[in-house]
């Protein structure tokens, strides 16, 4: 057995925001050419949660944020870092963070965002803890927030049922009796961009009317690639970072994955040899939420009782880049 890593840094707390307007597979049936069965059988949601046209990502951020540092008892002018995820920035410039600090008063806190899509939770944990480690830091949000239904062209089937609006945030303090992230582990391969991207609306093909009428500025996906690859990145980033922490799947109490699709949950499941009752799911609730995802399961998880003190979990996840990532937490 490999000796146990040292936790650096802990997770004190999560929260979590959920827009409250529920669209079922249904009312998508009255949208586009898909029906709840085949939608349910291929993806296993159900419903979705989708923000409405006054709600941005920042909003959501900070309301998620709000719980999370209730439930740490941080005040806002005790956080020194914000680390923001979003593939939905409300604007180019200045950053999300930086409006979440606003929202919030956080006053004394650096902030920046970084995209690394559905993976963005999991770096940011490890982004915080380099800053608590390298002394910069002694409290940091990590904020995911998502509005994806901003970006999905909702005439195109094959992704408009997929995605959700939510977030998600935790606040991340120096590690204590040996609890806190015992491993993380970050890959990518930019070379399989063009499989999940919008190829315009950025600096490059900037947004005008040929962007428009082409819609390229929505997301565009190849879904039998992308499952491949997730499966494939997921399963050996979850190896990877058991090896890491020095522990083996059957002592994780719960594995968190990334919540896109039931049957790549199942299937990085399987190759985990881990069964599914110590696996969360709730994708048939919300959807994939991009990075989002893992902080609201994460959060409910930890609100059902099934992370409790000293609880050993596993999160995993993968997103457009392509990147991926895991992280070992005792809680």
């Amino acid at each position: 057995m490999i000796q146990a890593a040292s936790p650096r840094a802990r997770l004190a707390s999560t929260g979590r925001f959920s827009p409250p307007r529920v669209v079922t597979n249904a009312e998508l049936e009255t949208l586009v050419d898909t029906n709840d069965e085949w939608i349910r059988t291929r993806t296993g949601i159900r419903e979705r949660r989708l923000a409405d046209k006054d709600t941005g990502a920042a909003d959501m951020a900070a309301a998620a944020a709000r719980v999370a540092m209730e439930r740490a008892g941080v005040e806002a002018e005790g956080i020194d870092m914000i680390l923001l995820s979003t593939a939905t920035p409300d604007r180019l410039l200045p950053s999300t963070a930086c409006d979440v600090q606003a929202l919030l008063g956080a006053r004394n806190a650096a902030a920046y965002d970084y995209a690394t899509a559905c993976s963005g939770f999991l770096y940011g944990l490890s982004m915080a803890e380099a800053h608590i480690t390298a002394g910069q830091a002694e409290t940091v949000l990590v904020c995911a927030t998502e509005k994806m239904s901003s970006i999905v062209d909702w005439t195109d089937r094959s992704t408009c049922v997929l995605f959700g609006d939510g977030a998600g945030a935790t606040v991340v303090k120096r590690a204590e009796d040996g609890r806190g992230i015992l491993s993380s582990y970050m890959k990518s391969d930019g070379t399989l961009a063009e499989l999940l991207y919008r190829p315009g609306g950025g600096a490059r093909i900037p947004l005008d009317i040929a962007v428009l009428d082409e819609r390229s500025h929505f997301v565009k996906m190849a879904g039998p690639e992308v499952f491949k690859s997730a499966v494939r990145a997921m399963c050996e980033a979850a190896e990877t970072a058991l090896q890491r922490a020095g522990v083996t799947a059957d002592e994780i109490d719960l594995l968190v994955p990334h919540q896109a699709n039931i049957r790549i949950i199942e299937a990085t499941a399987k190759y985990a040899k881990m069964p599914m009752d110590k696996v969360f799911v709730n994708v048939d609730r919300y959807g994939n939420m991009s990075s989002a995802s893992i902080p609201v399961a994460l959060d409910e998880a930890r609100e059902q009782g099934r992370v409790g003190d000293g609880a050993l979990v596993l999160m995993v996840a993968f997103g457009a880049g392509f990147t991926w990532a895991a992280n070992v937490v005792r809680f």
